[in-house]
């Protein structure tokens, strides 16, 4: 899973999620600093509505907390979440002495990103490819 600063970074990028089943996510509003969620048609469901999307929580009658607007919650994207998201320009992901390499291909040449975990590479890659098509 991403750390909460890249994911914040790709939200503010531009990144833009559509809640499915499996992913992971924060609440961002303050006493869910810990907490991680992950949407399950069984527990957390995603609703769309015309004012916006809804992360509805199910059967929680421990907590106090029957939904949350998207706005609110902070998607925590897995590897292969990113490694799709750079599509075609993915080219491979290589384990370094001090981390993990991706190796992308952004207007037609080799980028190379580099950082401790693989989540965290593909995401700076992610980023380094929306900051390209602008």
């Amino acid at each position: 899973m991403v750390s909460r600063t890249l994911a914040n970074d790709l939200r503010l990028a531009g990144v833009r999620w559509r809640p499915a089943s499996g992913d992971t996510f924060v609440i961002t509003r303050e006493g869910f600093e810990s907490d991680v969620f992950v949407v399950s048609d069984m527990t957390i469901e995603s609703h769309e509505f015309e004012t916006g999307t809804i992360l509805g929580f199910n059967g929680t009658t421990e907590w106090a907390l029957d939904s949350v607007a998207l706005e609110d919650a902070l998607w925590l994207p897995q590897e292969h979440q990113l490694r799709a998201l750079l599509g075609g320009t993915f080219r491979s992901l290589v384990r370094t002495d001090s981390g993990y390499r991706v190796e992308l291909s952004v207007g037609g040449e080799a980028t190379i990103v580099e950082a401790e975990e693989a989540d965290d590479a593909y995401a700076e890659a992610l980023l380094t490819l929306v900051y390209a098509a602008i």
